[in-house]
């Protein structure tokens, strides 16, 4: 019962608020409907006092036209011609020349008739200017007095528009327009259905705007706001009619959020106080508790104890694993490095060696220049193995390569070099572009790739091939051996094809570690002559080359 009392509370107040919001933002709404509707009614009331200015400064200038008087006194004979240019010319529906007495002497319509006493020609014959409405015919007349050149006057000059020619301009407009005369007539308007209904409709005054019902038809606003704007120097009134639906829904839309909002607060303070009071229940329960379960908590707290002492033993028992792990880790990376050492530094001592026999040779031929050119290969070389075991000492540790612009062309020719001595009675084509082909590499290491596979290449037997590529930079061996009997492990650590004592199997493993760590890629596969080995490196960007 509290709960339903309390609900039907906050159902009570919230609709309370809602009411008073959509008063709120209702006036609101309208206070911005009807300033931007004076504005534009303003606007309306200056264009329709142009428009008859228009006609009245039209007559007034015809009425000075000698061209006029003399046609007053010509009769209608070839004037029609004149004032229908003149009516087309300032956009009137007909322009007439009339007598004192108020017969019409010509008109651009051609059709010369009696205009009979009209207020507006009352007060032309009288020296001033005329203005008059026809709501039978639908017309506005402004007419302005002819004189004679002794003062009297002659006659008058009749401009005619057509008021719907008028009411063209506020076709357009979303919102009802209309003028009216001092009798409530609707002279001017923008919807047809206003010169015949009733537009006092229902007022329902909503603080101090005048809103009324309206039945008058489809393209009129069932609520409409209301105003008007006075024309002194027409004698009329400008009227407006203002569409309150916007309004109205923007009113409802706040309404309904704000109270959907207080709906929703007042269901969060609802779901807090039922969960203070299953927490205040929560807590009376477990106090309840926790005298049965004391002699339960010492239990589990001693065997606890039992559990933290039995896992402080198996992490020392872990620490001593991982440290033996470790210990043999470490002998592992050394054997793989001294192994490493000794295949790729076999290929440069042998050649040192076959340059040594060779200087000897020309010392004892007394050739001392070609002497001194092997030797001078020789401490090139040693400078180069230093380089090797500093270089695999680094990738033993897994350090990374240092990438910078290479050219290949450089590496290739040093790899050549390296194994010249190894390559004797072997067929060597190399085939290579004219100009660098530039990759992002370390030329030291790039040299070891390329002398383990051209060594590999040299062993399978028969002529080799090596190219050079761009984009991407890549280099390629080929043999004309017996192929690979298993491409897919020729890079694992240990794998070799080779018979015992020719090799350990290292080469390769040692060679996809260096192109991985440069960014690269190594690959191989069997041709239909032999094997193919494939290194495809980045390319260095064109600053990093020119740097």
């Amino acid at each position: 019962m509290r709960r339903l009392l309390l609900a039907l509370t906050t159902l009570a107040a919230t609709a309370t608020v809602a009411v008073a919001i959509f008063a709120t933002a209702l006036d609101e709404a309208l206070d911005r409907l009807a300033e931007q509707g004076r504005a534009d009614l303003a606007l309306a009331a200056d264009r329709l006092v142009l428009e008859l200015q228009r006609s009245r400064d039209a007559a007034v200038l015809l009425a000075g036209d000698p061209r006029i008087t003399r046609l007053l006194g010509e009769g209608s004979g070839g004037a029609s011609d004149l004032l229908r240019g003149t009516a087309d010319r300032i956009g009137a529906s007909d322009v007439a020349i009339l007598r004192p007495d108020g017969t019409v002497a010509a008109s651009a319509s051609g059709e010369v008739r009696a205009s009979g006493a009209a207020g507006w020609l009352v007060r032309a014959r009288q020296g001033a200017l005329g203005f008059g409405w026809n709501t039978d015919s639908r017309t506005i007349t402004h007419a302005a007095p002819i004189f004679a050149p002794t003062g009297p006057v002659v006659g008058a000059v009749a401009v005619t528009r057509d008021i719907e020619q008028i009411e063209w301009d506020w076709r357009g407009e979303p919102q009802a327009i209309y003028f009216t005369d001092a009798d409530g007539r609707v002279l001017v308007t923008n919807r047809q259905e206003l010169r015949a209904a009733s537009l006092e409709g229902i007022s329902m005054p909503v603080d101090g705007h005048d809103v009324r019902r309206l039945d008058a038809g489809r393209y009129l606003p069932e609520m409409a706001l209301h105003l008007h704007r006075d024309i002194v120097v027409l004698g009329m009134t400008a009227e407006m009619l203002l569409d309150i639906s916007p309004a109205r829904a923007l009113a409802v839309n706040r309404a309904m959020a704000l109270g959907a909002a207080v709906l929703v607060i007042a269901a969060l303070i609802f779901v807090l106080m039922e969960r203070r009071r299953t927490l205040q229940r929560a807590n009376e329960t477990l106090e309840a508790r926790v005298t049965q379960r004391t002699a339960a908590l010492s239990e589990i707290n001693m065997r606890l104890t039992r559990e933290v002492r039995e896992r402080r033993e198996a992490q020392a028992e872990l620490a001593q694993a991982q440290a033996d792990l470790v210990q043999a880790s470490r002998l592992s990376a050394l054997g793989q490095m001294s192994a490493g050492i000794s295949h790729e530094l076999n290929q440069p001592l042998m050649a040192i060696r076959s340059f040594a026999q060779n200087a000897g040779t020309f010392l004892e031929r007394g050739d001392g220049e070609k002497a001194a050119a092997n030797l001078a290969r020789i401490g090139s070389l040693a400078q180069r193995m230093g380089a090797i075991i500093r270089n695999l000492r680094a990738f033993a540790r897994s350090e990374p390569a240092s990438a910078e612009p290479t050219d290949l062309q450089a590496v290739l020719d040093a790899a050549l070099e390296i194994t010249e001595a190894r390559r004797h009675g072997t067929e060597t084509r190399v085939e290579r572009p004219d100009n660098p082909v530039v990759a992002m590499g370390d030329e030291v290491r790039l040299v070891q790739v390329l002398t383990n596979l051209i060594s590999n290449a040299v062993d399978a037997g028969g002529p080799i091939l090596i190219r050079i590529e761009d984009g991407p930079p890549r280099i390629r061996v080929l043999d004309n051996g017996p192929g690979l009997a298993d491409p897919e492990r020729i890079f694992d650590p240990f794998y070799t094809t080779k018979e015992v004592g020719e090799g350990l199997g290292l080469g390769l493993s040692l060679s996809y570690g260096i192109v991985q760590g440069l960014g690269g890629e190594i690959r191989g596969w069997n041709t239909q002559d032999g094997a193919a080995v494939e290194v495809t490196l980045l390319a260095a960007r064109a600053e990093d080359a020119a740097a």
